[in-house]
């Protein structure tokens, strides 16, 4: 599998992961209650540990998808760009409204889709320093990618992206409302996680799943283009048995994950079970 050595210099995941463990075990000490938001289908294991190690009832809300808004189908430039490449060929990336990339960071991502040699769709915001994306982009690029590539800087809506036929491939931060959305597609998974959180998220679907795969960064914190476009075209490759390992455990999860009933089914437990907490707490 795809594995991060070192996902951030040393000194600086230290000081992600010391400032996430003090937040997380400072919140599970002091609570009454634990309420988490997943399913037992991905992280059975962990809520057990948790319920365990703090002796403390957990209750599971299970992903909370909203379901897609059929009334308001995917906008007709992307229906009609993405409809003009084969089946499964698109790599759709998309990092999340909080990342803000350096310019020669933003600059190395376009470089790294380029060089897949596939057809891609970039939503990211423009990075820091400029106006918009267009002024930002390396030297010559939108001429060479102009018949299959897109860098876009504004919001664009994901779900329907990755429920459209053409996208095959979805690169990710591993934010945890893009990573439901992944487990929910038919897409294959890359992951490049940037915030401490995700770093986390990604080692979940990457290392216990193993459904995605995860960038490894250079010793600058960053990711080659290299790297990147190697990770995509491990998964996007119909003869990697990489790409099939990600395939089939992902295909086994949304299976799980879209069988009728599930996701309303956590739900009203959820609800159920604070009713009871707080009718317990009156007769007391």
């Amino acid at each position: 599998m795809y594995r991060a050595h070192d996902a951030h210099p040393l000194s600086s995941l230290s000081i992600y992961y010391e400032r996430l463990y003090h937040r997380i075990t400072t919140g599970l000490m002091s609570c009454d209650i634990i309420s988490m938001r997943t399913c037992e289908e991905v992280e059975d294991e962990f809520c057990d540990y948790i319920a365990r190690q703090y002796q403390r009832k957990v209750l599971l809300t299970g992903p909370m998808l909203p379901e897609l808004d059929k009334s308001k189908p995917l906008e007709d430039q992307w229906s009609s760009w993405l409809t003009g490449f084969r089946q499964g060929s698109v790599v759709f990336c998309a990092l999340g409204s909080q990342i803000t990339l350096e310019k020669d960071q933003f600059q190395e991502l376009c470089l790294e889709m380029e060089l897949t040699g596939l057809p891609f769709l970039v939503a990211v915001t423009p990075p820091k320093g400029a106006k918009t994306i267009q002024e930002a982009l390396p030297e010559g690029f939108e001429e060479r990618v102009k018949d299959r590539g897109v860098v876009w800087g504004e919001w664009v809506q994901q779900p329907l992206i990755l429920a459209h036929p053409s996208v095959g491939c979805f690169v990710s931060h591993c934010g945890f409302g893009s990573m439901w959305e992944s487990l929910m597609s038919d897409c294959q998974i890359v992951l490049l996680p940037l915030l401490s959180d995700q770093i986390l998220t990604t080692r979940l679907m990457t290392e216990e799943l193993e459904v995605s795969v995860e960038v490894p960064r250079e010793e600058t914190g960053w990711f080659s283009k290299e790297s990147l476009s190697a990770a995509i075209i491990s998964v996007m490759d119909e003869d990697s048995e990489l790409g099939y390992l990600v395939r089939r455990n992902h295909a086994k999860l949304k299976e799980s994950l879209v069988s009728p009933g599930l996701l309303t089914g956590y739900t009203d437990k959820f609800v159920e079970a604070l009713q009871d907490l707080v009718n317990d707490t009156n007769l007391d």
